[in-house]
């Protein structure tokens, strides 16, 4: 389970470091095997490989008669890239992945569940502050998370 937020750096190379305290668990579970995919927040998505296996096929199963489908079928499966975490725990992130997302020099890295999303820093920032000025929102029985306690 992926939790908790990074600003971490690109290097020169497009490298991005991953936070210590997931590497022995990447390395010892997934081989250090991962897949970088973008997601149509205008963020990458990080899976260990065996995560994003199961996803591409409900993705692939998934029949494709809309367009909204497709166009996520062709997106995710489309941009997804393989990645191995070297010996310093590094993994390089493709320029047309990054070039999607944004991505200079100063990334979040933020961990949600079984996936990581890497954001450009100036776009995670937009999206904290909108979250904290959406409270209005509050109270619809309708949605979702209404259920949850915190």
């Amino acid at each position: 389970m992926f939790r908790g937020g990074s600003s971490v750096k690109l290097d020169a190379k497009g490298r991005l470091a991953l936070p210590t305290r997931y590497r022995g668990l990447i390395t010892e579970r997934y081989d250090g095997r991962l897949v970088l995919t973008v997601h149509d927040d205008g963020c990458l998505l990080l899976y260990p490989q065996p995560e994003w296996e199961d996803i591409e096929r409900q993705l692939i199963r998934t029949p494709n008669q809309d367009r909204r489908t497709r166009d996520m079928q062709r997106m995710l499966v489309g941009y997804a890239t393989e990645v191995e975490m070297d010996g310093n725990g590094r993994i390089l992130i493709a320029p047309r992945l990054r070039d999607f997302a944004g991505l200079d020099k100063s990334v979040s890295l933020v961990g949600v569940g079984k996936k990581f999303e890497i954001w450009n820093e100036d776009s995670w920032a937009q999206i904290s502050t909108s979250w904290m000025g959406g409270r209005a929102e509050e109270g619809d029985a309708s949605h979702p998370l209404a259920s949850l306690t915190l």
